[in-house]
């Protein structure tokens, strides 16, 4: 009973460009814009960039677990992974550059590990981004559902399981813009026996919309919008809406652009990115990691000498100018594909463009009476760590200027990795890549920006999400390790207080989460309600595309990105702390049963590691104080245990083991 005809890969890791652009000056006041009709808000918050269907993209060679179905645990990648790893021997694909040994690959250990060593190595090397564990390669310890995945550092198996997005409607969410998404170097990198189809974008995404209409055919509780107005009936009825889009690097391949477009707008799709990781016949990408920049090498065989992107002083794939910029703007067809998006009313999505393509588009969207521009899922430049900041990923304050100057809007990044300390908010930035360290962009974006946002959280896009506050599953661990110590510590003595849900040890494990980050959010302080209802912020963007339009939405002159605090480095962080074999800790920051790799870490000064912590342990008692006043540390079988203290008439060695302080002669409790 389908009702109507009807993006991955964003981030891996090792983050490396340029300084980011300065603002320009603010514009000259708005228009009066024509009159809206005024309709009732619909309830509840959207989420820009989701990857429901992603199990088939790339080939249908990488994730584990369908979007339907109960999730089952997987082989933990042996003895032969049917996903979540790269082939064994990937030094064959830089044959196709006759020029790949002019530059030292070897100096950039994300490509020496692809290209060098590649299998399971390789792949777990991708999956262990910093406080992790990892979830690819041979991930034989993350093999188990629900309590080893998913959970926040899941790159490769399911997190939009259709029971979790339920989850996330019942919690508040009331619309999603669910992204279908491929990229064909990934699938040329997976080994061949996993791919269900030969590599080709486009044909992961027809096999992903044919899912969304089957999706949309059988489920009673969500819906494919086709329009703004018909958004506000399915959230009316109680409904999800769900928006399509795409984002493909090979964006309709070689076919005709325009009769492509025509069809997939006829089939539901009502966004587009224009250019997604590389550059296209659209228009350039904006660079933001060496992975994707040894594609667009493999595509061209440029090497740029201008900016060092990629390794010392060199740059694959992209032509760049001196701040490691992408000079590609859009292309005479880039502009005459917005131009035709335009005349559909078709939203707009700029999250992967170049910075010139930017200003290309919004000079288009100025031309068009302010078209509404919107970024799906970005970070804030200003307010994001100096590595992150300085690619040209990140959204800079002058296009969030151009956001709010057409109407649109923006999709904040729930995986925030370390992130600066903004003084205007009373949250503090004590627990990063955590809500925590949320919270500073938000507020930054909020106050300073003053940017209509939603969340772009990107589940299912490869990379990892909000980390949890509390447990021994990467809190608090954006910065490393003696930090994360300290930090989780003392979200269990200040608080909040945990939630008690999943997100609690979990963070952000699969979109079923989605309402706890707000919750989270709003507990600690932050000033959610533009979060709350930004469904509603959607759907007048959505309408402004499809009604007249007389001038500028919003003027945008007070942005103001003052109240950052500098970044302090690492290094200089670390060395604040004390250290035992030469590796830094933070004292009494582990309580009985939690990991530790020194007695120093320990509350009860005892740790069960060895080999200078190179062997991991557990915090143990050393004494009856490190237990309650019922209890005792145990001894013989139990050593280092907390026990119960036993009633009258129980066998007993010590006083100390009975409620009653005293052991008889009989060997029972007093």
């Amino acid at each position: 009973m389908f009702r109507r005809p009807l993006a991955l890969l964003s981030a891996l890791l090792l983050f490396q460009a340029c300084n980011p652009v300065t603002e320009e000056p603010p514009a000259t006041a708005p228009e009066p814009t024509a009159a809206v009709e005024q309709k009732a808000a619909v309830p509840g918050f959207a989420e820009l960039h989701h990857h429901m269907f992603a199990e088939e993209a790339f080939g249908g060679g990488w994730f584990h677990g369908s979007h339907t179905g109960t999730l089952v645990s997987c082989d933990g990648g042996a003895p032969e992974s049917d996903h979540a790893r790269v082939r064994m021997d990937l030094s064959n694909m830089l044959n196709l550059c006759p020029n790949s040994g002019s530059v030292n690959l070897g100096s950039v250990p994300m490509l020496a590990a692809l290209f060098g060593v590649g299998g399971a190595v390789a792949s777990e090397f991708i999956g262990k981004i910093e406080g992790t564990e990892g979830d690819t390669g041979l991930h034989l310890g993350r093999m188990q559902v629900p309590t080893q995945w998913p959970r926040w550092d899941t790159i490769a198996h399911q997190q939009s399981w259709e029971g979790s997005l339920r989850q996330a409607h019942q919690g508040g969410l009331s619309l999603v813009t669910v992204s279908l998404v491929s990229n064909g170097f990934l699938c040329s990198a997976l080994p061949y026996q996993n791919l269900n189809r030969p590599c080709d974008e486009m044909a992961d995404i027809e096999v992903q919309l044919q899912m969304a209409r089957d999706f949309d055919a059988r489920t009673d509780w969500a819906e494919i919008a086709l329009s703004p107005a018909h958004a506000r009936q399915i959230i009316g009825s109680g409904k999800l809406a769900i928006v399509l889009s795409i984002e493909v690097s090979k964006l309709f391949g070689t076919k005709d652009w325009r009769s492509e477009l025509n069809r997939f707008y006829s089939l539901g799709v009502r966004s587009l990115q224009p250019v997604h990781q590389l550059d296209n016949r659209f228009g350039g990408a904006a660079l933001h990691n060496v992975i994707f920049q040894a594609a667009q090498f493999l595509e061209n065989c440029y090497v740029d000498y201008d900016c060092g992107a990629t390794g010392n002083g060199f740059t694959l794939g992209f032509d760049v100018d001196a701040n490691c910029r992408n000079t590609k703007g859009l292309t005479a067809e880039g502009k005459a594909l917005v131009q035709e998006m335009i005349a559909k009313g078709m939203l707009i999505d700029m999250a992967h463009l170049s910075e010139r393509s930017v200003q290309d588009t919004f000079a288009l969207a100025q031309a068009n009476n302010y078209y509404p521009l919107y970024i799906s899922h970005g970070h804030f430049r200003e307010v994001m760590n100096p590595e992150l900041a300085k690619t040209e990923k990140t959204t800079p304050a002058w296009v969030v200027r151009y956001l709010r100057q057409t109407g649109g809007m923006f999709g904040l990044r729930t995986a925030h990795d370390e992130t600066l300390t903004y003084t205007r908010t009373a949250i503090a930035n004590s627990c990063q890549g955590s809500t925590r360290s949320l919270a500073q962009a938000y507020e930054f974006g909020r106050q300073g920006l003053k940017v209509p946002m939603a969340f772009g959280a990107d589940l299912n896009g490869f990379i990892q999400q909000t980390r949890p506050r509390f447990g021994d599953y990467g809190a608090c661990s954006a910065g490393f390790k003696a930090e994360a110590d300290a930090q989780a510590n003392q979200q269990r003595l200040t608080g909040p207080a945990r939630l008690g849900t999943d997100f609690d040890v979990y963070g952000l494990a699969h979109v079923g989460l989605l309402p706890d980050v707000l919750r989270d959010l709003k507990q600690l302080g932050a000033n959610t309600t533009g979060l709350e209802g930004s469904s509603e912020s959607f759907l007048r963007m959505w309408e402004r595309a499809q009604t007249p339009r007389s001038g500028m939405a919003d003027a945008a002159a007070d942005i103001d990105t003052s109240g950052v605090a500098p970044y302090v480095e690492k290094a200089t962080r670390e060395a604040q702390y004390p250290q035992v074999c030469g590796k830094a800790y933070a004292p009494d920051s582990k309580v009985l049963g939690q990991t530790c790799r020194f007695n120093e870490e320990c509350i009860s000064d005892k740790c069960t590691s060895a080999d200078c912590g190179n062997i991991t342990g557990t915090c143990i008692c050393d004494g009856d104080n490190d237990c309650t006043t019922t209890q005792y540390c145990g001894w013989g079988l139990n050593t280092g245990k907390c026990q119960n203290k036993k009633a009258r008439g129980a066998l007993c060695a010590e006083g100390r083991e009975c409620l009653s302080g005293t052991c008889r002669w009989t060997f029972t409790c007093g």
